[in-house]
């Protein structure tokens, strides 16, 4: 049972990654799940580890399965936890943001719209170039054999653009690691007011 349980999460995740996974999108307020991931978290994560929430309290709403936004937040814990051994914080943000043609690094070949961005930051060790470079390709693991599947980052890349969306990752060593996710806005929630954008 234990061993057919492992297989249906290995080939839920490569479904994930494949951008094949089936997904129910519904207007979500990302705010408003952050309390039930956040207390989640912080039973699972030990005492070392501190969790501070920044959330913009005029986020727009999101159109994404929330199920798979509270996995990938899970996934992208597990991972800064593992990258602080000694403890260290975790930082959860939200933001609105508004890509455009002119937008730069890694975001060159998202689509210019309006996003919810949802971040997630750690003061563990980083990553080198080489490590940072391969880091959504599935199996692709630093952690010990029997630590992890290499699935995690690859799950999370797969269903951001799944959903319409986007990851970028920032990491150096020594100087932690932030990931990303660009999630797509409801549009048809949205208020006449275009302010709140950044």
């Amino acid at each position: 049972i234990e061993a057919t349980e492992r297989g249906s999460e290995l080939v839920r995740r490569l479904l994930a990654f494949a951008r094949k996974q089936r997904l129910e999108p519904r207007v979500v307020n990302l705010n408003e799940r952050l309390p039930g991931v956040v207390a989640l978290l912080q039973r699972t994560l030990g005492e070392n580890i501190r969790i501070e929430v920044n959330a913009d309290p005029h986020l727009w709403e999101a159109l994404v399965d929330p199920s798979q936004v509270d996995d990938a937040v899970v996934n992208l814990a597990i991972n800064a936890r593992d990258a602080m051994q000694g403890g260290g914080l975790i930082t959860i943000e939200t933001a609105n943001v508004r890509l455009d043609s002119s937008s730069e690094g890694h975001l060159h070949d998202a689509r210019p719209g309006d996003y919810v961005m949802l971040a997630v930051s750690d003061t563990g060790h980083g990553m080198t170039p080489e490590v940072l470079a391969r880091v959504f390709e599935p199996f692709f693991t630093t952690k010990k054999q029997g630590q992890g599947t290499g699935l995690g980052l690859p799950m999370v890349y797969g269903f951001a653009k799944q959903s319409g969306g986007h990851v970028d990752i920032k990491s150096s060593p020594g100087h932690g690691t932030t990931v990303q996710l660009y999630l797509p806005r409801a549009v048809e929630r949205a208020s006449a007011s275009e302010d709140g954008a950044s």
